[in-house]
Formats: C-alpha cells, sequence, structure tokens
C-alpha cells in the first residue's frame, strides 16, 4: 500500500530556442561591406561627374602610359621637373618654377600679380576670394529681405510683385506693376501705400550692407497724346525712381548710398513680347557690388567735362558798352 505522503517529483526541463543571432552575423558584415561599397561607388561617380573632360582624359592617359605623363610634366604631376612645387617663403608661391607649356595670357597673368605683390596691393587670389565673400553677402541679403517680406503679413501679399536675383552688376530687387494693383498711380509719380511700405523695409534692410546702391524706373510702351516733344515715359520713369528714392531714405537708407537715379522709359521689358503687359512698369533696385560700382565712377570720372553756367558774354566790339551779362534761362528738363 503506497504512502499518500510521497509524491512523485516531476521536472518541467523547458526548451529554449536558439538565438536569433546563433546561426551566425555574417549577414550583418555583408550587409555593412554593401553600404560602403555603394557609398565609394555614388562617390565616385560624384567625382566623375563633377571633374572636367579634360581632366578625365588626363586621368585615363595616366592609367594607361604613367611613364610619359611623368616625363612631361603638367599641373596634374607637378608644373615644373621639381617634384616640390612652390618654394620660398611662402608655399604658395611658385619662385624658381618654370611652367612647363606656359601660355602668354598665363605668364601676364603672373607677371600682373607679381607685379600687385611689389605694390603691397590684393593679390589675383585675394580678389577672387573678396569677390566670393561680396557674392555670399549678397545671397544673404537676397534671404534676409524675402525672409522680411515673408514675415510682415502685409507684405506677404506682395511677394509675387517682387522679383530679386542675382545679376552681374549686384543684387537686383524689381517691383513690378500687377494689372488691379499698381504701385503708381496711372500715368504719374504717386505711390500707393502700400508700395511706400514696401520700399520702406528695403530700405531698412539695404542699409545693413555697405554696397551701394542704383535706380532705375521703367514704362510699359503706352506713348502720351503729346508724344516725345512733351512730357512722356523719359520723365516719368525718372521722375518715378526719384520718388522710390525718397521713400528708400525715409525707410532708413543712408542718402550717401544712391550713386545713380535714371530713368530708363520702355527700352528695357521684362515681357518684350508684350511692350504693354503691367510688369514692365517697375522700379528697379541694383545693390551695387564693388566691382560694378567702381566701374561706373571710372566711366564717370572719364567722360568728365568741364562747364560752366550762365555762358560768358562775348566780347563787346570796340568802343561799345559790354552791357550786363545775359540772365540764365532755365535748363531743360532730362529724364535722367
Amino acid at each position: 500500500m503506497s504512502d499518500d505522503t510521497q509524491q512523485p517529483i516531476v521536472v518541467k526541463r523547458i526548451k529554449k530556442e536558439a538565438a536569433a543571432g546563433a546561426h551566425g552575423g555574417a549577414w550583418k558584415i555583408a550587409y555593412a561591406d554593401f553600404v560602403t561599397a555603394m557609398m565609394a561607388f555614388f562617390l565616385m561617380m560624384w567625382l566623375l561627374g563633377s571633374t572636367a573632360q579634360g581632366d578625365l582624359q588626363g586621368i585615363a592617359d595616366q592609367f594607361q602610359n604613367p611613364l610619359k605623363l611623368s616625363m612631361q610634366g603638367g599641373s596634374g604631376v607637378g608644373d615644373s621637373s621639381s617634384i616640390v612645387q612652390g618654394g620660398g617663403e611662402d608655399l604658395s608661391r611658385k619662385v624658381g618654377q618654370v611652367r612647363r607649356g606656359d601660355t602668354p595670357s598665363t605668364r601676364a597673368i603672373n607677371i600682373d600679380a607679381a607685379k600687385r605683390r611689389q605694390k603691397g596691393g590684393p593679390s589675383l587670389e585675394g580678389l577672387e576670394l573678396e569677390k566670393r565673400r561680396e557674392h555670399a553677402r549678397l545671397i544673404d541679403l537676397k534671404g534676409r529681405i524675402e525672409a522680411l517680406l515673408e514675415a510682415n503679413t502685409q507684405l506677404r501679399m506682395f511677394k509675387n510683385q517682387i522679383l530679386i536675383d542675382i545679376v552681374s552688376e549686384g543684387l537686383r530687387i524689381q517691383l513690378v506693376d500687377e494689372k488691379n494693383r499698381p504701385m503708381f498711380d496711372l500715368s504719374s509719380a504717386e505711390l500707393h501705400t502700400y508700395t511706400r511700405e514696401l520700399l520702406h523695409a528695403i530700405g531698412m534692410a539695404l542699409n545693413d550692407v555697405d554696397n551701394r546702391v542704383s535706380l532705375s524706373g521703367h514704362t510699359d510702351s503706352a506713348r502720351y497724346a503729346g508724344g516725345e516733344r512733351g512730357f512722356s515715359n523719359w520723365e516719368l520713369s525718372a521722375n518715378r525712381a526719384n520718388a522710390a528714392r525718397r521713400e528708400l531714405i525715409a525707410g532708413g537708407l543712408g542718402s550717401d548710398k544712391i550713386v545713380r537715379v535714371v530713368g530708363l522709359s520702355d527700352t528695357i521689358h521684362l515681357d518684350s513680347d508684350n511692350p504693354l503687359d503691367p510688369i514692365n512698369r517697375r522700379i528697379s533696385i541694383i545693390v551695387l557690388n564693388k566691382e560694378s560700382e567702381k566701374a561706373m565712377r571710372d566711366e564717370a570720372a572719364g567722360h568728365k567735362v568741364e562747364t560752366s553756367w550762365p555762358p560768358a558774354a562775348p566780347p563787346a566790339e570796340p568802343g561799345q558798352d559790354a552791357g550786363p551779362s545775359p540772365s540764365p534761362s532755365p535748363l531743360p528738363f532730362s529724364g535722367n
């Protein structure tokens, strides 16, 4: 007879499944190698796409016949027979080297750079660096003006009428008309209230940079009844440019930063296919880069003409009284 106090002992053994990585992590290594290879492939494709055709040919020649290039030299393997380029006090200089295949144009550039160093002026590399810095500043100014207009709820609705782009002269800001929302009264230089607000905001932003400003007024090709002999688009465009100048100054732009205000009538259209398009009626504000400002000043200095007003009276005949000098008559209006 069995004893009820003796219970059978049951041992439960739990069979654990193999871990996910028990079969090995070789796939991870293979995947990492694949990603690395793809990154290297796309990097190589990017380098090949951004390399000039001449450089690609040089690389191909290097692999096909490396000894030939080593004997001929060139910018890829050294500009002279010396292994070490440059030399002297400044490692960026080319003192003592003779460039193989040096052309007259490159020799002229090297001579000009040497003269600049002797005179203590900026080198060509320094000028190019300064141009890039100025270009970056103008791009930054473009972004700030766009952000300023976007942040102002009253001015945001006019963003389609404000065209901002980088041109050879600098940063160009154009305020153009729309059919139902012109910047000026029709055939007048009187600005609307929203045009004043736009110019005030732009003038405040332009005062933060050292660049000078040029303004030009433009009209469409609609003619006045009196023709070009009376009040015409030349006077209208000049009056509108001058009205924009006053509002920029009222907005905070220094008056000494404005170097040119001109009226160009309908000589330069944005939409040349439709001369009567309202978009051709506009004010163009150009934040001049240093190169354009210098060219403008040099042009003005080279065409300076000594004049005096009023003109001197003709010499009197012998025995006659010269009489009082003639009173000056008003100067004719100039659209520029």
